[in-house]
Order: C-alpha cells, then structure tokens, then sequence
C-alpha cells in the first residue's frame, strides 16, 4: 500500500472516494451508471494524456458479441459507453512496449493479471498503464445474450445493436432491429433472471469485485428502498468512484477541474450498505472456498484479505459452505 492510503475490509486499499458522474449529459445518459469511465477515457485521450485506451464494445458485425477496441477519439468513447454482460478480453490489444502511452479498462481480474505482469517485468509505477476497472459481479456466458435474443424474437441477421444498459440508469437491456424496432426488457429481469445466473464457477470463488489492482475502480451508488435493497429506478446516474493510487487520484481530480467530472468526497461504509453482492462476496468466500475443497476441488489461494477473519463462524458463512458443496457435488 503507498503512503497515505486507507483500508476497507470491502473494498480494499485506496486514497479517496467519491459519488460522481459525466457532466455531459450525453455521456452520462449513455454510461451504464453515470458515465464516469467514458468521460474519464475521453477525457485523456482528449487530453493527450494517453495516445489510446483499450476498452470493449459491441461487435458490430454480431452485436450479441463483445470485442475489444483501442478508444482514440470522443466517437470511440461513445460507441464503448455502458457495461458489457459478455466474455471479452482486453488485454491482448496492449503489448508491454505501449505500457506507457496506453489506458486501460477491463474487469478487476484483468487489472490484477495487469498489475502482475508489471511486477513481473519490473515496470516501474509511472510507466505502468493507467488502469480503470468497474464494480464486477462476475462474468456470465456468451450462451445467456443469446439466449436473450431469441427470448425477446430477435434473430442475430436482424440485429442493429444490442446493449445490456444505458440510456437511463440503470437502463434496459435493449436489442435495436434493422427495422428500427426496439426489443426491451428490464435491467432487474436480464440480469437478475437470466444473465446473472449464467456466472462462470470462477468468478463466484473470486476475491475482487471491486478493481483492486487498478489505479482508478467504479461502481452503481444505488438508491435503496426501505429494506437496503437496491431501487432499480431509472434516475440520473451516480457513480461511487474510488481512487486506488496517488496517480489515480491526481488524474480524477484533474479531470473534475478540466470539467469532465462531477466529484463529491464519500464515505466507503455507505457505499456497503448500497453493494450488498460485494459485501457478501468477502464475508462467505472464505467458506465457499471450504465447501468447494471438501466437495474434492481445487481452488485459488488468498492471502492479504482477511478472509478468515471476515469469515466468522455465522449463519452465512456456513449456510455458504454447505451451499458451495452441494453445488459442486451436483456439478453446478
């Protein structure tokens, strides 16, 4: 950790928080949350901070498909602006000899896979990539987007385009036919129904959700109902945005002063209490990873977290073992 940083047993190491959002309304109707990642991308590139930032996008040729792209111009970002509920992978558009020159935006698996090359190479911090990650709570399977187009009667020959939110927050899943017709349905349903149960086994024995490794990590800051529980509202979007490294923060409060962002200071306990999944995440994963050796399977190795300790003998905790066992033992 550098200097100056603070710890949060759910969210990790970090130098400051904030609610945030886009202060062009373009952008920030079109992200998924509050168009902090577009802005802040189209900001350094507008900038020249960077030359390029490695993102994902649709496919336009398959829109059920998600690729990379490298974002060069405000076009790029726009046409990468809102989350991708798909397998992509960003890393292999950006080689070690653009470390310096590049940003990029990826899941918190691949900011870490990133930071772990760095290490590995003896890439000093100033040359390493700035790197943006989001709020993950896993990565379901291609076969989900196409399950959900043909649920909602889109062929994949008749499809314009096809994103998993935005336009609204948090937006609709929403399929655009060539015919200019509109095929919707409700964030809650799409993923809470159907993609969200599609998660690979990996990513629910995950340690971070929350853009560890990155210098810069953003999420949904949720308005709840009276229960805790999130309001799937469309509102104007607000984003927690979190700091992770001195350079991460410099570059955030220099983008509030250039204007692209709206930035508040914010207080990470409020922002559990509105991400339950990634509370749940590290106060069971220690006993899910139990449940998963005593069924007979490997699994990853943690140490730095205090899962142990987060994982005092509750209810949850072995409701989450025996769980993860039988799960694993009906191979699920």
């Amino acid at each position: 950790m550098h200097p100056n940083q603070h710890a949060d047993n759910i969210f990790g190491s970090y130098t400051s928080a904030w609610v945030g959002w886009a202060t062009d309304p373009e952008i920030r109707l079109a992200g998924s949350s509050a168009g902090v990642i577009t802005a802040f991308t189209n900001w350094l590139v507008e900038t020249k901070r960077v030359s390029a930032v490695v993102a994902s996008q649709e496919d336009h040729g398959n829109p059920r498909n998600t690729v990379p792209l490298k974002i060069v111009s405000r076009d790029d970002a726009i046409r990468a602006a809102g989350s991708r509920y798909a397998p992509v992978a960003n890393l292999p558009m950006v080689s070690p000899s653009d470390f310096s020159s590049h940003a990029v935006v990826g899941k918190p698996c691949e900011a870490t896979a990133l930071a772990q090359l760095s290490n590995a190479l003896e890439i000093p911090e100033e040359n390493r990539p700035v790197t943006v990650s989001f709020f993950c709570a896993g990565t379901p399977r291609q076969s989900a987007t196409d399950a959900l187009a043909v649920l909602l009667g889109a062929p994949s020959e008749q499809i314009a385009s096809l994103r998993y939110r935005g336009d609204g927050w948090p937006g609709t899943f929403k399929i655009t036919l060539k015919t200019g017709e509109s095929r919707t349905m409700s964030y809650d349903e799409s993923w809470g129904t159907h993609l969200g149960r599609t998660v690979q086994w990996r990513c629910k024995l995950c340690v971070d959700g929350t853009g560890g490794h990155a210098d810069i990590a953003v999420g949904d800051y949720w308005e709840v109902d009276s229960k805790g529980y999130p309001a799937f509202e469309d509102a104007d979007g607000r984003s927690v945005v979190i700091a992770r490294t001195p350079r991460g923060e410099k570059l955030l409060k220099e983008a509030a002063r250039y204007g692209a962002l709206s930035l508040s200071p914010l207080d990470l306990k409020l922002v559990a209490a509105v991400q339950p999944l990634q509370v749940d995440r590290k106060y069971t994963l220690a006993a899910r990873l139990l449940g998963r050796t005593l069924a007979g399977k490997r699994t990853p190795r943690y140490s730095g977290y205090g899962l142990a300790r987060l994982s005092a003998t509750t209810k949850r905790s072995l409701k989450a073992a025996a769980g993860t066992f039988i799960r694993t033992r009906q191979g699920r």
